[in-house]
């Protein structure tokens, strides 16, 4: 393990909270390559956790490979661990959880490696979005910063989804929310997904979990059922056919509101309408919710569909645009943690090694949130860096740079009284520097 003076006391009073998913052996592992991965500057592959926890020399490098190919652990149960520790410090007592779902491609080499495969891959930035490589579906927990004014998606599950198997996505985002409804028996769950999230699957979900998503051009809206008639044979199940969402459109009646959406407030026209998306969720009752931001415009720009009956239109447009917070989280993981660069190809390494990197993330906010903020850090940045004229809040970047700072002085602190070498002054200036360089470059 890694020696107790070179382990922040805040960052091992964070990872403490985890003790209990892992054995003392396991749980060493851990927290040296938790914290090697925050540290790493180079790719975040499995080895290269282990040098930037500064454990090369000292540790063989197969013990760091078998934590995730072997040893005893859930990732599951790890991110179940984590989303009560984000209820516990991040939000305020009874507050619902809010809970964004989306897949992302992580790419991959090798014919051998584990759930591979070609297939859609969203932030391709090629003409055809196509990739192969290991497709997770990830659940995240969106909350608000007191000092930063973005929402930030904390991912807290993420399981492999793997091409032309009889499990789809969908099942598995409604595992995902079963999961966490288990973990959390007494809370009110909000899912916000896209397009791609509604079916069988999520229908009839527990009272206290509601979906919303983008409702699809195509989908076909009933009105309805009627009540019984009395007359033999079975009941109606549907109403009368309602049409498209263009179709709602031109005869709904839209009011304007103030909706809080991607750090601004803006005047939107909305309209509802109670209706039966039965090709979906058959019988059980959705709110249709219209959103034109130009008043002029006889159609519509957003369409959403919710299982919430009872919240107000606005707060649920609102909701749905926090769903863009876990975009962001996939595109910081795989930027600033090397989230998906590990090379393993056995099952249960690549199905730990993209979520514990996911996972880090988490933890990272978590701490900067519980013992790194302080207002000085950003006129700390904008001084180093007086181009950053707008600067007013912490972003992800200036957290894991804040960490990597008092780890490496942790790192470095002497374990006995003695006037440190010329060669170890440069070392921590060198490192000291480079952690903050990497991360803002």
């Amino acid at each position: 393990m890694l020696p107790s003076p070179t382990l922040p006391a805040s960052w091992a009073a964070v990872l403490q909270n985890l003790r209990w998913v892992f054995t003392a052996p396991s749980f060493a592992t851990f927290t040296a390559l938790v914290t090697g991965l925050v540290a790493n500057t180079g790719a975040g592959t499995v080895t290269g956790m282990l040098t930037s926890a500064g454990l090369a020399q000292s540790w063989s490098h197969d013990r760091a490979h078998a934590f995730f190919s072997r040893a005893s652990w859930s990732s599951d149960t790890l991110g179940m661990c984590l989303s009560r520790l984000i209820v516990r410090t991040l939000l305020p007592d009874g507050a619902a959880l809010t809970v964004a779902i989306d897949d992302t491609l992580f790419k991959k080499r090798g014919k051998k490696v584990f759930g591979a495969g070609w297939q859609h891959d969203g932030a391709s930035r090629s003409e055809k979005p196509v990739g192969y490589g290991v497709c997770f579906v990830v659940m995240g927990i969106i909350v608000e910063l007191p000092f930063c004014s973005r929402p930030f998606c904390l991912p807290v599950a993420a399981r492999r989804w793997r091409p032309k198997t009889d499990t789809s996505k969908v099942d598995i985002a409604a595992a995902l929310v079963k999961l966490i409804a288990l973990w959390h028996r007494d809370a009110r769950i909000h899912v916000v997904a896209d397009a791609a999230y509604h079916g069988p699957a999520l229908r009839h979900l527990p009272s206290p979990i509601t979906v919303t998503t983008r409702l699809p051009a195509s989908a076909v809206l009933y009105d309805l059922a009627p009540p019984p008639t009395g007359k033999r044979g079975r009941p109606a199940l549907k109403g009368s056919r309602l049409g498209k969402p263009a179709d709602l459109a031109a005869t709904a009646k839209f009011r304007t509101v103030q909706v809080r959406r991607y750090g601004r407030v803006d005047t939107v026209h909305i309209a509802e309408i109670r209706c039966l998306w039965y090709g979906s969720f058959h019988t059980q009752i959705v709110r249709v919710v219209l959103i034109r931001d130009d008043a002029t415009n006889t159609a519509y720009d957003l369409a959403l569909v919710t299982t919430d009956l009872v919240g107000e239109a606005p707060a649920l447009v609102s909701r749905y645009a926090w769903r863009w917070s876990i975009e962001v989280t996939f595109a910081e993981t795989r930027e600033y943690l090397g989230a998906g660069q590990a090379r393993n190809r056995a099952r249960k390494a690549v199905e730990r090694t993209t979520p514990f990197a996911l996972y880090c993330y988490t933890i990272v906010v978590v701490w900067y949130t519980l013992h790194g903020h302080q207002p000085a850090d950003i006129a700390d940045r904008r001084e180093r860096q007086p181009w950053y004229t707008t600067k007013a809040e912490p972003a992800f970047t200036d957290m894991a740079a804040k960490l990597r700072r008092v780890i490496i002085a942790a790192r470095f602190s002497p374990i006995r009284a003695a006037r440190p070498t010329d060669a170890e002054i440069r070392t921590v200036q060198q490192a000291w520097a480079q952690a903050g360089l990497d991360l803002s470059a």
